[in-house]
């Protein structure tokens, strides 16, 4: 009786072994049949992308972005109503303030020299409408950078070819400037720009009408500006309706950047698109 039992046990222990030894069936696509998934490479549908196996089902909730809990949020912007603005000498209008009463301002940032990497994310993130002065020689060297952030909604406008001061030129001088860097953008980024800003925001008569010679329908000053993550106010400690806030590509892009979007909050408005009000 010992031995049968003994030899009974023997058996059971064989019959394990050789179920653990035979390989698994395998699907056509390389998933094992029974077995668990493997973790790495074992499957198209477990790379990033590749299917609903990799992601969350589509019910679920998105994740936040970078910068959820720092940028305020707004209503849409209402229906611009376009203007022509004060023309000033030289025949263009000269515009700080946007004459308007909706409650909204306008976000532009100045010249290129510094690509920040998260400029992209933030735009991305805050769909807000912005306006980028660009200067020819600070993008040069990476023009698709901003093409990246045409693609996120910026409209890009222009700044002159050097930056050079404008004041006191010449007027074939300064229309090479303003008209070269709108001929060159529009090359780049698929439309001509309509908008200008001088550097330094210093402009005379002649800097006027090279512009509107060149198609400018306005040239622009600002009521605000963002530095190191600080607003500057020239009239009252609060961004008013129509008001042009102004920033450049800074090393501290992202810190005045939030820093527009919390004063435009703070005065109760919304940032809206520059170029809608000026036909």
């Amino acid at each position: 009786m010992l031995v049968r039992v003994v030899k009974m046990r023997w058996i059971r222990l064989l019959a394990v072994a050789l179920l653990l030894a035979t390989p698994l069936v395998a699907d056509c696509d390389g998933t094992p049949r029974g077995g668990r998934a493997r973790s790495a490479g074992a499957h198209p549908s477990a790379l990033p992308g590749a299917g609903p196996s990799a992601t969350s089902s589509p019910s679920a909730s998105p994740s936040p972005g970078v910068y959820a809990d720092r940028l305020p949020r707004f209503d849409k912007a209402p229906p611009a109503v376009r203007t022509a603005g004060a023309v000033e000498d030289g025949g263009l209008p000269w515009v700080a303030r946007v004459p308007t009463d909706q409650r909204v301002a306008f976000i532009t940032i100045d010249d290129g020299w510094v690509k920040h990497p998260e400029a992209a994310e933030l735009l991305r993130e805050a769909h807000v409408p912005v306006t980028l002065f660009l200067t020819i020689n600070a993008i040069s060297d990476n023009p698709g950078y901003f093409r990246t952030l045409q693609d996120l909604g910026a409209v890009i406008e222009a700044h002159t070819i050097t930056h050079n001061k404008l004041t006191g030129l010449s007027y074939d001088a300064q229309r090479r400037e303003i008209c070269g860097s709108a001929d060159q953008l529009g090359e780049l980024y698929g439309q001509r720009p309509t908008l200008f800003r001088p550097p330094f925001g210093e402009k005379d008569a002649t800097t006027l009408r090279a512009a509107r010679d060149c198609g400018m329908k306005a040239a622009f000053f600002w009521k605000e500006s963002v530095n190191q993550g600080n607003v500057w106010y020239q009239e009252v400690k609060v961004v008013q309706p129509g008001d042009i806030i102004l920033m450049h590509f800074r090393d501290q892009f992202v810190e005045d950047f939030i820093a527009a979007l919390r004063g435009i909050k703070a005065a109760g408005l919304t940032p809206a698109r520059l170029e809608d009000y000026f036909s």
